[in-house]
Formats: C-alpha cells, structure tokens, sequence
C-alpha cells in the first residue's frame, strides 16, 4: 500500500453558527487525479483552503507527508501547488516576471530560478508567450500560467480548484491534457461542481454534500453505482406530451427536437419496455433509445439515501 501524502482526519470548520465541514477524512496517495465533486455550497473551498493552510480548521487534522499543517504550517505547505477558482495573477507582469516573482515566494535558490521558470513555462505549454504581458492573454492561456505557479516548486500535491471553469471546449480539453501530464508524477486533486469534468479527468472522486461526504471510491465504481433517471428516445410518429406523460412511470416530458424526446421516470420504473409496448401498439415507429445517467442532484439524492454499499477510501 502506498503512503499517503495527504491525510485528513475528522475535518469540521464552522462559520459562525453553521458547518460549512463537518467530520471529513480522506487520504490520497502519491500519483494520479482525485476529483473532489459538490453543488456549489458543499464544502468543496472550505475543505481545499484548509487542505492549503490558507483557512484554520475549527476541529480536526490536516497531515500532508506526515505533517501537521496547524503546527507545521511552513513545512507542510512546501509540499503543496494551489491554483483557486480566481488564479492570483498580476495581468500588468510579463509571463517572466510573474514566474520569477512566484519563485521566490516559493524560496526557490536564486541560481535555480530561471531554470525553474524555463521549466515550468515548456511544461505548461506558455514558452512562446514569456514576453507577452498577462492581460493580453487568452483565458485559456492565462489558466496555464496558474498551474506553472502552483507547480514551480515541483511539489507532490497540487490541488486544482475549478481549473477548466469559464474556458470554451477546446481550451478544456488542452488543460485536462496538461492535469493529466502533470498528474504521472505526483497527486492532483481536481475540484468541481461539474459531474462530467470529473468523469473526464479523475481516477478516483470524493464527494461532497452538505459539508459532508457522500461517495469515496473509484471512478469506474461510481459510473457503474449512479442510475439512470431518464432516457432519450427518437420516434418517427412521435405524439403530444400528455399522451407520453400517459405512459406508466413518466415524469417528465422534454421535446429535443420534433422527434427526439427527453422523458425523465421514477427510480426502479421498466420505463424501456413500456415505451417499446406503447409505441408498437399506437405506431409510433420507435427508431432509437438510450437511457441517461443521473442528473447531478438525483445522484446526491440516492447517495443521501442509500446505505447499501460501503465507501472504500481511494
């Protein structure tokens, strides 16, 4: 078994009267991405700006290779690569000078900082662009030159809160690459709120809900745990809502197009077979169906709910 660089035991922080965090511990080991997914509200920065000795936990324990991030704080933040949701760049600097100013924070040797800058800029793909001032730069871009300065320092955690938020398709998927990259060598911890960036990224998930954690396991586990809650069925002769609406274990009705139909049914309803019988029996000539996985909410709804299957520490 591989040691954890992180370990976090009976974490709870409370704002005033209310639990932003409440009794979470995970470990994480030495490579790969751990995707940290929540609603918005969940727990998710809390636990991160603990996680990065930024924010001082009310209860609880934060050890990052061993050490205590409360006591320790110097030392254990050494080890660790923060890019938060707002990526604290000087748009004024060059991409140069904001590296080499990001150096220094992190003490690196003088005589290793250029090397350091030069190496980060080639990793992170902004070599081209070391001259060019931040502000001109592409939201793509300028979200690559936050991750070279959370990896300078060649830390062994990096922890990544919402990277690709606000980047068009392509840029999300350059920047996935690059996490990926980053991840061979070391442990990332990628946060979001959305399901499908971190089925895209993640080898392992926690989740969060509530200040609480809902699902820990690996990535392949919870793909095969979340049922489907809708389906989407393409008919030749398609009819009106309140005729499918009709149809035993319906819920809701979503027209895509004039032909291809949303229909969202209760938890354990045959609704394939009774749409197949329906649609044979009124000559709706159905072309095509394809069942769709949980929406966001009704997974964190039968997560909530369901004590069937233990969670399994990734």
């Amino acid at each position: 078994m591989q040691d954890n660089i992180v370990k976090i035991e009976a974490l709870s922080h409370r704002y005033s009267k209310d639990w932003a965090v409440k009794d979470v511990s995970f470990g994480i080991n030495k490579k790969g991405i751990v995707g940290l997914l929540g609603s918005n509200g969940a727990g998710k920065s809390t636990t991160m700006n603990i996680l990065c000795g930024v924010l001082s936990q009310t209860l609880g324990r934060v050890l990052i290779e061993g050490i205590d991030m409360r006591t320790h704080p110097e030392e254990a933040k050494k080890r660790i690569g923060f890019l938060p949701q707002n990526a604290p760049l000087y748009l004024e600097q060059t991409v140069d000078e904001y590296l080499t100013f990001c150096a220094h924070l992190r003490l690196i040797e003088k005589r290793r900082i250029k090397a350091a800058v030069d190496m980060v800029k080639e990793r992170c793909g902004v070599a081209h662009f070391s001259n060019r001032l931040i502000g001109n730069l592409s939201g793509g871009y300028r979200q690559r030159v936050g991750i070279a300065q959370a990896i300078i320092h060649t830390p062994q955690l990096v922890v990544l809160d919402e990277p690709t938020n606000g980047l068009d398709p392509n840029q999300i998927l350059e920047v996935r690459q690059l996490i990926k990259e980053i991840a061979a060598d070391r442990a990332v911890i990628f946060s979001s709120h959305i399901l499908s960036e971190i089925q895209a990224t993640c080898q392992d998930i926690i989740m969060i809900e509530g200040g609480k954690i809902v699902f820990k396991d690996t990535m392949e586990s919870f793909n095969n745990y979340i049922e489907p809650d809708s389906l989407i069925a393409t008919l030749e002769n398609p009819p009106g809502e309140a005729e499918l609406r009709a149809i035993k274990g319906i819920k809701e009705v979503q027209f895509l197009t004039e032909k291809t139909i949303r229909l969202r049914f209760e938890t354990g309803a045959d609704i394939a077979e009774n749409l197949v019988e329906t649609s044979v029996l009124r000559k709706w000539r159905l072309k095509e169906i394809t069942l769709e996985k949980s929406s966001l909410d009704a997974i964190f709804a039968q997560l909530s709910n369901k004590k069937s299957k233990p969670a399994v520490q990734p």
